[in-house]
């Protein structure tokens, strides 16, 4: 479902009617006949259900006015009307409940359709986006917004508009038997209680919105704290996580206590207007008999009918928040489909086709915000099948150039190129599947180091799985592990070490088998072994390939067929590793310095 291009203001209000109305495709699905016949089929019911609930006053009537004379016959007769009144009943809750099994399949339906549309849009959104909010109050948001949707469309369908029709009818059968008077009491009260409804709750959803953003805030806050449990526990911080977890607990414990307070008020407020107009209708109605208008079953007729009136009239407070909590979680889901989406396919665009994978960046310019520039007009390339190095200080913009080749990110000037086209006017998903990238900080699913492994590409055999593992240098752990490939590695890969970490990153790029392969940062956390095992994998692999390997250790990228040094953001020197050395600029600085660290380290040792 496309997004509301109109309704991006992150500060409009998005839970009226134009929520609802955005809601009515999932509802109503104009591809799917089966589930609009669903709809009409529960609509049958509804007025079915409803034709018997309004004759069960009049059978009451009957049956208390035939009591009243005596006669075998009207005996028998009272006798099938308290039995017709009976098999009424039974109708009625036969109907409802059929309307339900009607209906299940389209509400599970529209729900699950919104909570797919959600989740499809959180991977559109750019890194940017993702950077900025708290996973834990984006689950929280699709959480409240898909439980909503089936409780909403319950209230709806199936309590305000059966409660509007049998407004209207009891209206009718009241000016019929009682005249305009017991009618226009009905309307007063009716429109007194929506009223008093409708303001307390309006109160009320502003405390309700509050405890949803503070139990938003508590979540995050735990999912944050128990994601960096380590970080927790090294600088012994568990006493300070629970202050702001409890500091957080206690600022919505208090918004719901006012809350429910408010919802007290509420019930005094609605009981008093429905007692009044119960007290007012039977004493009218007493008054009617003891002057000879009414007959005693009238009383029970006036009685049965209110209290069928107040039943879903009683309710009109809850019906009319969960409504309204309803919508203003619905449209937390849609804000979340209104995001602007920074960096997105251009209408047509076709696939990126790769003969020959070289790499260009004309004149790139590029800042996280605004004002803080990280790449100032950098311009250099990569010939195809050529390993080139990107070094230079931290902060210098080296992995930002990952970033914005995987096209997380668009410049705000100048191209990429790959293979003469610019990556911009391609698709995403082609540009992505034809480049390979081992990051430095290595993030795993929670699930087994096979699937992690074959997560590279879409249907990996098992042998090329394993293939993989042996290009990566993790047959050796793999073999050691009782279970082996099924080895589950935990939560982002926690049950692992970093290089563990690490080498399997490296497997899923192998399944991948891209024609462009970034390296950033490819080793860092191996021990030199395992990093020489690697970088001789890694240069195996990258034969025949374009490859560009982000470095801080300058001793793993000498053999680079180029170097390219970045300073601020610019390209400062580029060439060999000798050429480099000669010229005895910042890139001959950085690796003298890092020489004496190396001895010092040796002599250390020793």
């Amino acid at each position: 479902m496309p997004p509301d291009t109109a309704v991006n203001d992150p500060a409009a209000r998005h839970d009226g009617w134009h929520t609802l109305y955005r809601f009515l495709p999932y509802l109503w699905p104009a591809e799917n006949k089966a589930l609009r016949w669903r709809i009409v089929v529960a609509c049958l019911f509804i007025l079915l259900s409803l034709g018997a609930q309004l004759i069960l006053p009049y059978l009451l009537k009957w049956a208390v006015d035939t009591m009243g004379a005596t006669g075998p016959k009207l005996v028998q007769l009272a006798m099938l009307v308290v039995l017709g009144y009976a098999a009424g009943r039974f109708s009625q809750a036969a109907f409802d409940n059929l309307r339900n099994i009607v209906f299940e399949r389209v509400g599970q339906d529209a729900t699950r359709a919104l909570a797919e549309n959600v989740f499809a849009q959180l991977h559109r959104l750019s890194l940017r986006f993702h950077l900025g909010r708290r996973t834990g109050e984006i689950t929280k948001t699709i959480e409240r917004g898909t439980k909503s949707i089936d409780t909403m469309l319950y209230f709806m369908l199936f309590n305000i508009a059966p409660t509007v029709i049998q407004l209207a009818v009891v209206a009718v059968i009241f000016y019929v038997n009682f005249g305009w008077g017991l009618v226009a009491a009905t309307a007063v009260a009716v429109v007194a209680y929506i009223w008093v409804t409708r303001t307390i709750t309006e109160w009320r959803t502003k405390l309700r919105e509050q405890m949803n953003r503070l139990d938003g805030q508590a979540l995050s806050r735990a999912v944050d704290s128990l994601l960096n449990y380590e970080t927790v526990k090294y600088f012994s911080a568990e006493a300070r996580e629970e202050g702001r977890y409890a500091q957080a607990t206690r600022a919505y414990a208090q918004a719901a206590i006012k809350s429910e307070n408010s919802l007290g008020l509420l019930n005094i407020a609605q009981a008093v207007v429905v007692n009044l107009l119960m007290a007012g209708a039977l004493a009218y109605t007493v008054w009617g008999w003891y002057r000879g208008q009414y007959t005693a079953g009238q009383l029970v007729f006036v009685q049965t009918y209110l209290v069928q009136l107040f039943r879903p009239l009683d309710m009109l407070g809850m019906v009319y928040r969960t409504i309204r909590q309803g919508l203003i979680d619905m449209a937390e889901m849609f804000r979340l489909l209104d995001t602007n989406v920074e960096v997105a396919d251009k209408p047509g665009a076709p696939a990126l086709v790769i003969r020959r994978p070289s790499v260009v960046f004309d004149n790139v310019m590029f800042g996280y915000e605004k004002d803080r520039t990280i790449l100032h007009g950098l311009s250099f390339e990569v010939p195809a099948g050529r390993n080139y190095a990107v070094v230079g200080p931290s902060g210098a913009g080296k992995s930002t150039l990952a970033r914005l080749l995987f096209r997380f990110y668009d410049p705000q000037d100048g191209r990429i190129l790959i293979d003469g086209q610019d990556i911009s006017e391609v698709t995403q998903s082609s540009l992505r599947a034809a480049i390979g990238i081992v990051p430095q900080d290595s993030v795993l699913f929670n699930d087994t180091i096979g699937y992690n492994i074959a997560y590279g590409r879409e249907g990996a055999t098992q042998e090329e799985v394993e293939a993989a593992a042996r290009g990566a240098a993790l047959m050796g752990l793999i073999d050691r592990l009782p279970q082996g490939f099924e080895t589950e590695v935990g939560e982002r890969g926690l049950k692992l070490s970093g290089g563990e970490k690490q080498r399997v990153a490296i497997a899923r790029t192998l399944v991948k088998n891209p024609p462009i392969l970034v390296l950033d940062e490819a080793t860092s956390a191996l021990d030199t072994r395992t990093e020489q095992d690697i970088l001789a994998t890694l240069h195996r692999v990258a034969e025949h390939r374009t490859s560009i390997s982000i470095a801080h250790r300058l001793s793993t990228i000498a053999d680079a067929d180029r170097i390219l040094v970045l300073h601020d953001g610019r390209l400062a020197e580029s060439g060999s590793h000798a050429e480099l050395l000669r010229r005895d600029g910042l890139y001959a600085e950085m690796w003298l310095r890092q020489a004496a660290e190396a001895e010092q380290l040796g002599e250390a040792a020793e």
